[in-house]
């Protein structure tokens, strides 16, 4: 049932993915997070990545603060750029949403570049990380979002990615 609860979330995630200009994210805040290095490749993403990612990581301080604990700056920092897997393919509006509907566990079996982006930008966006010069703690947390297995950050991620 929480797969249901987050499909509201995710039609307007949805609605908001067909054109980059509708999006607005908070460049400002996000790079104030994040280190020079990753400051440049968070800069690369589409900004429709940007505005989720940034939304994830509010959430995320948010969440935090309400249970009295801050987040590290590496967690935040994970949380913007959980994505940035997603800047080896620059999705058309078609591939964006068909790609959206498959399931992680699937996508990686479907050879169509968009469903293999899906399912390996986790890791592609934590060997970006790495190779531009970013945190070691980012990457993991990066690379481990959508599998978090034993990382308690890195289920915050997860958690909050479906939802916002």
């Amino acid at each position: 049932m929480p797969r249901l609860r987050a499909l509201p979330d995710k039609l307007r995630r949805l609605r908001r993915s067909f054109r980059e200009s509708q999006a607005r994210p908070d460049d400002c805040w996000a790079l104030a997070r994040l280190t020079p290095a990753e400051g440049r490749l968070y800069l690369r993403m589409d900004a429709r990545d940007r505005e989720h990612a940034v939304r994830v990581a509010q959430a995320l301080l948010a969440a935090c603060l309400e249970e009295d604990s801050p987040p590290s700056s590496e967690l935040l920092a994970g949380a913007i750029l959980h994505d940035c897997g997603k800047l080896v393919w620059p999705y058309r509006v078609w591939e964006r949403v068909g790609a959206g509907l498959l399931p992680y566990r699937i996508a990686a079996w479907v050879p169509w570049m968009p469903a293999q982006v899906r399912a390996q930008h986790a890791e592609w966006g934590a060997l970006l990380v790495r190779r531009e010069g970013g945190r070691a703690r980012v990457s993991e947390l990066v690379a481990a979002h959508h599998h978090p297995a034993g990382d308690p950050e890195a289920a915050w991620i997860h958690r909050l990615d479906d939802l916002e």
